[in-house]
């Protein structure tokens, strides 16, 4: 399917201090909507088909600002054995970037960030979401997903 540009996949990031990682790739096909139709899934706001088809849309814009702007720029996932998981990784962890399609997130929902954060050092952290302002907890950026678009392409995130 890679070979045909229907999916690709997503390598985990292995580079751990004290964690034991799991290193399965994660794989994706090219559009989000093939892969909801073909997963049977009808995305509603606030279901977790919907989170799912909204961390694919972003995967799919930090694809294209890759191709784009910073062809070298290296896209992973953190994952440990325990199951604690970041969404993307940019960069030599120039870049972590937690995705929720939350409406408003909460501290619960920030513990697998922080974990990374703990891990070693982050340059920025970042949860894309569905909020309607951004604001910050602690070294965390939360952004609504439009700012986070906006200030990827125009180049303001520091990767």
């Amino acid at each position: 399917m890679e070979d045909t540009l229907l999916g690709f996949r997503v390598p985990p990031w292995v580079r751990s201090k004290d964690r034991r990682m799991i290193e399965t790739e994660k794989f994706y096909l090219f559009d989000v909507g093939l892969a909801n139709f073909l997963c049977g899934r009808r995305p509603c706001s606030g279901t977790p088909e919907f989170g799912k088809a909204f961390e694919h849309y972003i995967l799919m814009e930090l694809r294209a600002y890759r191709a784009y702007r910073q062809p070298d720029l290296e896209i992973t996932f953190w994952r440990t054995s325990t199951g604690q998981e970041v969404d993307f990784i940019l960069g030599d962890k120039l870049l972590a970037i937690e995705v929720k399609s939350s409406e408003r997130v909460t501290d619960n929902q920030l513990k697998h960030l922080k974990a990374l954060m703990a891990d070693g050092p982050v340059k920025k952290s970042l949860v894309v979401c569905c909020e309607r302002a951004p604001r910050s907890y602690g070294a965390i950026e939360i952004l609504p997903w439009k700012v986070f678009l906006e200030r990827l392409w125009a180049g303001e995130l520091g990767i």
